[in-house]
């Protein structure tokens, strides 16, 4: 006999999938670096005004990157070795670059 009172408990919520399989990431990922070469082009036609605002993009990227890693981490449970596996790094140089993060 089940004696819970479903009234009284909280549904378990599910677990998040581990992989999400995204088709469009390539696509947005080579788009992305089309517009960042692009602007490469601008700037090195003579647009130096602009030449600090390229500059600047790979501030973002390392922030964006460090987005993408702790949510792996936290979301879905990516270890240290599979992310660094990614980005070529060792698991040691994957931690200690962005462990102290979020």
């Amino acid at each position: 006999m089940n004696t819970v009172n479903t009234t009284l408990t909280l549904p378990t919520q599910p677990k998040p999938q581990r992989r999400r399989t995204v088709v469009e990431n390539n696509d947005y990922a080579a788009f992305t670096r089309r517009i960042i070469a692009a602007h490469g082009r601008r700037v090195a036609a003579g647009d130096v005004e602009a030449l600090r605002d390229l500059t600047a993009l790979s501030v973002v990227l390392d922030e964006a990157i460090t987005t993408a890693v702790i949510g792996l981490r936290r979301t879905y449970g990516y270890s240290w070795a599979e992310i660094g596996s990614r980005l070529g790094i060792t698991r040691q140089a994957a931690q200690q670059r962005f462990g102290g993060t979020g």
